[in-house]
């Protein structure tokens, strides 16, 4: 296998030092190059070519934000994760390198530009390095580890740092991998691919009440491409988990009402539904959809985290298909992991129409591919179609 490359640009020599050894400490992942600003970056990139990109926004000379402008002037192709501190306190900065091009992004632990706690979000950098640098290396014919290798990777890594902070700092400097923890890492061995299980609904779908979308890795973009193509007639409430922190989830709902024809905002509690308008769940907070006699409401907690996440998909999917039964269209799109299939699957059972984004047209096809293979997918789409997909059901099914 080849090693995903990395380049890392960050004005500071102490980060790029920290995230560096993130990166070569991950089997599957190199480092190739360094650049201390966007000007640097650029230059470099002229005999170096990387997978991805890791970019922080506030720094001399050319910052992130002015390199995702140059970006597209030279046709520099390759997906670009930012990691800075800035992405916390300026969530509307952050969603304007998303809408520049950038694929995802990072925030520096602590809301500082040189954090030594960069560590607490390794697993996020292996993850999104991973995603979206292997899709990129695929798609220019390099065999590289399936992101399901990292995912394992970041598990065993943050499992290692648990143990590591009950035995306090000092001890943590010292712990490490274990030994079986590296030979499960060499002999591992891709998932054989399943036969989808087949399941018999309880009832046939009926009429879309409601659109429910569950998506995480490869989302930010993905929601913005679907979303513009989305029919401007549509009548159904669309509720949307996607895999976000907290304070960014308002800019982002922002960021998509500007190019989709729908109305969409942030998801508030207690809210009721209303016709033709897309609530995103808020970072941090689980949302559900709860049934009141004058007409159904959303609701918001922090209960556990479910499969890692807060919002989790399977929480609202579980929900609507509580709620509403087989008057429902689930969505699952591309991410890593599970989160969503299992509720998925249940919300199939009673009846309702489901969707699954394709491996094609997927960052990760991570989640909808555990739902494909529970039998949860009814009908398997790529991106380009997914808008076509929606508006078609909802328009066919509104009144049956």
């Amino acid at each position: 296998m080849e090693d995903i490359a990395v380049m890392c640009c960050d004005d500071s020599a102490l980060m790029r030092n920290l995230i560096s050894r993130i990166v070569d400490d991950t089997v599957g992942l190199k480092i190739i190059g360094k650049a201390e600003n966007g000007l640097d970056l650029i230059e470099k990139l002229k005999t170096l070519s990387p997978d991805v990109i890791l970019l922080d926004i506030e720094m001399p000379k050319m910052n992130g934000v002015e390199f995702l402008k140059k970006r597209k002037e030279l046709r520099i192709d390759t997906p670009i994760i930012v990691l800075s501190s800035i992405a916390t306190e300026g969530a509307a900065v952050t969603m304007q390198c998303l809408e520049l091009g950038a694929s995802d992004f990072i925030t520096k632990p602590g809301g500082s530009s040189i954090s030594l706690n960069i560590a607490d979000v390794s697993g996020d950098i292996i993850e999104c390095i991973s995603s979206y640098g292997g899709a990129y290396a695929r798609m220019h014919g390099k065999s590289v580890y399936d992101p399901e290798f990292f995912l394992h990777q970041k598990k065993l890594k943050e499992a290692t740092r648990r143990i590591a902070k009950q035995k306090g700092d000092e001890a943590a400097k010292a712990v490490t991998l274990s030994k079986a923890d590296i030979a499960s890492l060499s002999s591992w061995t891709p998932a054989v691919e399943k036969k989808p299980s087949v399941i018999v609904p309880e009832r046939e779908g009926g009429r879309i009440e409601i659109i429910a979308i569950g998506i995480s890795t490869g989302g930010p973009n993905a929601l913005r491409e679907m979303f513009k193509y989305l029919d401007a007639s549509l009548r159904q409430p669309i509720v949307v988990v996607q895999h976000m922190p907290a304070g960014f989830t308002a800019e982002f709902a922002a960021s998509l009402d500007n190019i989709c024809p729908l109305t969409v905002t942030e998801a508030k509690d207690g809210e009721p539904l209303l016709s033709g308008h897309v609530y995103i769940a808020p970072g941090n907070y689980h949302m559900q959809i709860v049934r009141k006699p004058i007409g159904n409401i959303i609701r918001l907690n922090q209960d556990t985290q479910r499969n890692g996440h807060r919002p989790s998909v399977d929480v609202l999917f579980e929900s609507i298909a509580e709620v509403y039964g087989n008057k429902a269209l689930g969505v699952i799109m591309t991410g890593m992991g599970r989160d969503g299939a299992a509720q998925l699957a249940e919300m199939r059972k009673k009846g309702a129409w489901t969707l699954g984004q394709n491996q094609a047209s997927s960052i990760v096809y991570g989640m909808p591919k555990v739902a494909f293979e529970m039998g949860a997918v009814q009908k398997q789409v790529a991106l380009a179609d997914m808008a076509g997909e929606i508006n078609k059901l909802a328009t066919e099914h509104l009144y049956r």
